[in-house]
């Protein structure tokens, strides 16, 4: 098992999406990238613990390798605004590649590179890659948030689209459904 630390706006969006990817055994929401020991989701909210929202993905590289997905995370958030996804506004939404060491530090900065060259999106590409020297669980009540929530409004009107998005670009590396809780 490999682990992939990233960032791209509200972690119940990224959480869905991964969850459903062949090769990804679990998915922690969490907070990381900041200097605040032991942030709540209260403080990271007024944007001044310096941490993200993140996702912290354990996946098996023989099945999905961290280029892939940095491919799927690429696609499914917008890494040309920064401090900012669709209506979540501040660096808590940031985009975000936190390496666990120097081999996906160059993965992340050569797949940033090769978007940049081929054009694949309109701005610049804002995503910070830096080392990961902290992750700090979210709570509870934000794990498989989708998964809990999928009739909500937030979820059929951001999340759903994302993993439509996700559905339609990976059907090959998508489950039709989610595991379940504690799997």
């Amino acid at each position: 098992m490999a682990t992939a630390t990233l960032g791209g706006g509200c972690f119940w969006c990224i959480e869905a999406v991964f969850q459903r990817l062949d090769g990804v055994h679990s998915v922690t929401s969490g907070y990381a990238g900041g200097d605040t020991p032991n942030p709540d989701y209260r403080s990271v909210c007024t944007g001044r613990t310096g941490h993200a929202e993140v996702v912290q993905v354990d996946y098996d590289p023989a099945v999905i390798d961290f280029d892939a997905l940095l491919a799927v995370f690429f696609a499914i958030h917008d890494p040309t605004t920064p401090n900012r996804q669709g209506a979540d506004v501040g660096p808590q939404y940031r985009s975000i590649v936190l390496y666990a060491d120097d081999a996906q530090r160059r993965t992340a900065e050569a797949h940033i590179q090769r978007l940049t060259d081929e054009g694949a999106f309109r701005a610049p590409i804002v995503t910070e890659v830096k080392p990961l020297t902290a992750f700090y669980p979210a709570e509870g009540d934000h794990q498989d948030y989708y998964l809990r929530n999928a009739p909500m409004p937030y979820c059929q009107m951001v999340i759903d689209p994302k993993l439509d998005k996700a559905r339609s670009l990976f059907a090959d590396r998508m489950r039709d459904q989610a595991p379940t809780a504690g799997s």
